[in-house]
Order: C-alpha cells, then sequence, then structure tokens
C-alpha cells in the first residue's frame, strides 16, 4: 500500500504496473483518473472522497488532482508486493533511448525531443 497526496494541480504521470493491478481508495479531495484500454481508447472518471477506482495490471493509467486550490489524498493498494512501475514519460524520455528513434516514433523531430529529455533530466 502507499499513500497518495497530490497538491492541487498534481498528477502522477502515464504509467503501467506490470505485475499487479493497483486499487485506489480517495481519502480526501478529487482525483481525475485515466486509464487506456488495450484498443488504445482512453476512459476517464473524476473520482470524489470515498471513491475507489482499479487499474487493471498493465493497462496505461494517470490520476491528476485538478483542482486548483485543493490538495486530494488517495491510498493506493497492489496485489503484490513487487508491483513494479514504469513511468511512460521517465522510460522514454529520460533513458538513452536514440533522439531519431524517438522523433520518428511520435512523428516530431530531435529538437522537440531534446527539449522534453531535457525538461525530465535530473536536476544537477
Amino acid at each position: 500500500m502507499a499513500l497518495l497526496q497530490y497538491p492541487a494541480g498534481g498528477v502522477s504521470p502515464p504509467h503501467t504496473h506490470p505485475r499487479t493491478a493497483e486499487l485506489l481508495f480517495v481519502v480526501e479531495g478529487s482525483l481525475e483518473v485515466g486509464i487506456v484500454d488495450t484498443p488504445n481508447k482512453l476512459f476517464t472518471q473524476t473520482l470524489q472522497t470515498g471513491d475507489i477506482f482499479m487499474f487493471p495490471r498493465g493497462l496505461v493509467h494517470y490520476q491528476y488532482n485538478a483542482h486548483p486550490k485543493e490538495p486530494a489524498i488517495a491510498v493506493s493498494a497492489f496485489g503484490s508486493a513487487n508491483a513494479g512501475t514504469a513511468s511512460l514519460p521517465t522510460t522514454l524520455f529520460a533513458t538513452s533511448v536514440d533522439d531519431t528513434v524517438l522523433a520518428k516514433s511520435f512523428k516530431s523531430d530531435v529538437h522537440t525531443i531534446q527539449k522534453l529529455k531535457a525538461g525530465l533530466a535530473p536536476k544537477a
């Protein structure tokens, strides 16, 4: 289990848990959750205090506190002590994946990819 605190406007970026499902319980505030199913269709829902949502194992999902002033708190529970987390922005843009490969994959250009990578680089 994990206690998650989302400041106003806070986000848990798109990610997956390759080894287990995730159960999210909103303790305080509200959260927008999104999940992308296998045919790449996005489903979203706004959860309020007391709501529960289940993210199936391996599917891309996110949580977002859209409230401009109020924080949100949630508890996340996993079916395994070793759920694993693969954050898509970090996995793609904060690793050594070749800029040209990413540019072609995203139908973009190397300069844009380098800007994305710079924004995710660890602070020195």
